[in-house]
C-alpha cells in the first residue's frame, strides 16, 4: 500500500445508534494519516515488559496458542539486569521466531540516588542524571549490540543523540533502532519531531493523547509511534482498545502495545517476581487477542484498508535527522 490516507473504519455501535436517532457525527478522511511502514503495513504489534528468556518463551507460546501476531517484544528492567547468557538466549529465541527484541538502556533517574524523582514535581524524571549515567547507557548499548540486540529503549534525549551519533559513526550497527520510552514520551508535534531528529526510530507517545493530537503529529512527522492500547497504572492505566481502528487510521505507522492495567510493577525484575512476570505476560497476549478481534469486527486488519505489516519486519524507513556536527 502506498502512503495514502485510509478509508474510514466502522465505529463501535455505529449502526445501532443511528437506528435510534443517535448517529455518530460523520468522520473525515482528511484526519487519516498518509503514512505507512516501508513494507506498506499501517500497524505492528508489541508486547512490553518481557523481562527475560522465560517470559519471552511464555509470550511466544501464548501468542501461538491464541493466534496473536507479534512484531516486537520489549523489556523494561534494563540491559544491566540480564546476564550475557540470558541476552544471548533472548536474541536467539526472538530471531528464530522472527520477532524484534528491544532492551532498555540504563541507568535512569528513578533508580539512582537523586531525590528529585521522589518530589511532587518528579524532578528530571527518568532521564540520565550526569555524565556517568550517560556513560552507563552507552555501555549497555554497546554490550547489548555486541550480543546481537538490534533495538534499544532510551529514556533520555541526550542519550538518544549520543547513541545516534555512535550508530552513524559505525560504533553501533547501522540497522540498530532506537525506541523512545513512554517514560519521556513527547506530547506535541514539535517534540515528536525533535525526538525523530535526535535519532528516534519509534516514539512512544503518552496514551492520554487524543485522536486529534495524533492527527496533528502526523501532519509534521512520519516516525513510527508506539501506543499503549492499555497502559500500566504508573502510566495512567488507560484502556483504549475500543479506539483501536481510529488509532491506526490517524496514527499510522503505529505499534499497538498490549499493556496491562491493575498489575503490580515488576521493574527491576528478578526471580522473586517470576510468577507475576509470567502470569502478566500471558495476560498481555490475551489482551492483544481481544484488541485484534475488535479491530476485525470494525473492518480493520488484513480484511480492511489498514493492513498489518508482514511478520518479521522491523525497520522504520527513511526519517528526518538533525545534522551531526563535524569533528
Amino acid at each position: 500500500m502506498s502512503e495514502s490516507a485510509a478509508a474510514l473504519p466502522h465505529r463501535p455501535g455505529e449502526a445501532a445508534l443511528a437506528s435510534l436517532g443517535h448517529a455518530i457525527p460523520a468522520g473525515d478522511t482528511a484526519d487519516s494519516s498518509p503514512h505507512a511502514f516501508p513494507d506498506g503495513g499501517r500497524w505492528r504489534t508489541e508486547v512490553p515488559s518481557v523481562e527475560g528468556p522465560e517470559a519471552l518463551h511464555t509470550v511466544l507460546k501464548e501468542a501461538a496458542q491464541l493466534g496473536v501476531p507479534v512484531h516486537r517484544v520489549s523489556q523494561g528492567s534494563g540491559v544491566w539486569m540480564l546476564t550475557d547468557a540470558e541476552i544471548t538466549e533472548m536474541v536467539d529465541t526472538a530471531a528464530q521466531a522472527g520477532v524484534e527484541l528491544c532492551l532498555f538502556t540504563g541507568p535512569r533517574g528513578t533508580w539512582d540516588i537523586g531525590a528529585g524523582t521522589r518530589t511532587a514535581s518528579g524532578g528530571g524524571g527518568l532521564r540520565a542524571r550526569g555524565q556517568s549515567a550517560v556513560a552507563g547507557c552507552v555501555e549497555d548499548a554497546l554490550r547489548a549490540a555486541a550480543l546481537g540486540v538490534r533495538c534499544l529503549l532510551v529514556a533520555d534525549e541526550g542519550v538518544l543523540w549520543v547513541l545516534h551519533q555512535l550508530r552513524e559513526r559505525g560504533d553501533l550497527p547501522a540497522d540498530t533502532t532506537f525506541k523512545v520510552s513512554a517514560l519521556i514520551g513527547p506530547v506535541n508535534p514539535a517534540a515528536v519531531s525533535v525526538h525523530e531528529g535526535l535519532g528516534g526510530d519509534s516514539v512512544n507517545i503518552p496514551s492520554d493523547l487524543t485522536l486529534e493530537h495524533l492527527t496533528e503529529i502526523r501532519r509534521v512527522s512520519r516516525v513510527p509511534l508506539d501506543f499503549y492500547l492499555e497502559a500500566p497504572d504508573d502510566l495512567g492505566g488507560y484502556v483504549r482498545m475500543h479506539e483501536i481502528a481510529e488509532l491506526i487510521r490517524r496514527g499510522a505507522p503505529i505499534y499497538l502495545k498490549f499493556g496491562l492495567s491493575k498489575a503490580p510493577g515488576i521493574y527491576p525484575f528478578g526471580g522473586h517476581l517470576r510468577d507475576l512476570a509470567l502470569e502478566t505476560a500471558r495476560e498481555r497476549v490475551r489482551r492483544g487477542r481481544l484488541a485484534l478481534d475488535l479491530l476485525a469486527r470494525l473492518g480493520g486488519g488484513d480484511s480492511g484498508t489498514d493492513t498489518m505489516s508482514p511478520l518479521g519486519t522491523r525497520l522504520p524507513g527513511a526519517l528526518n535527522r538533525f545534522p551531526i556536527p563535524a569533528g
